[in-house]
């Protein structure tokens, strides 16, 4: 009676198993991130209507760097009071973000 109970609780035991790495290798899931790249660029070549609105939320910072992705991105890199910045634009000149 004893051997019946202990092969069922290993033959449960190994159903449970094969359900779990079922259920792992089936949620299983891929995610790849693809980096912009940014090109160096003269201050000038920013929009002045892009500047405008740059301004307006970093008024008083210096640009120190300037670079624009392919898709018209920028990323722009501030500074003020010893504090650098690097903040990412639309090519209209809204905010994205602050890194």
């Amino acid at each position: 009676m004893k051997k019946i109970l202990a092969l069922t609780v290993i033959a449960l035991g190994f159903g449970i198993n094969a359900n779990a790495s079922i259920q792992i290798n089936s949620s299983t899931e891929i995610n790849i991130l693809q980096e912009k790249t940014y090109t160096p660029i003269e201050a000038s070549a920013i929009p002045a209507d892009a500047l405008k609105n740059i301004s307006s939320k970093y008024g008083g910072y210096t640009l120190k760097e300037a670079h624009k992705a392919e898709d018209g991105e920028y990323k722009l890199i501030l500074s003020k009071d010893g504090k650098t910045v690097t903040a990412y634009f639309s090519a209209t000149g809204e905010f994205i973000k602050e890194a």
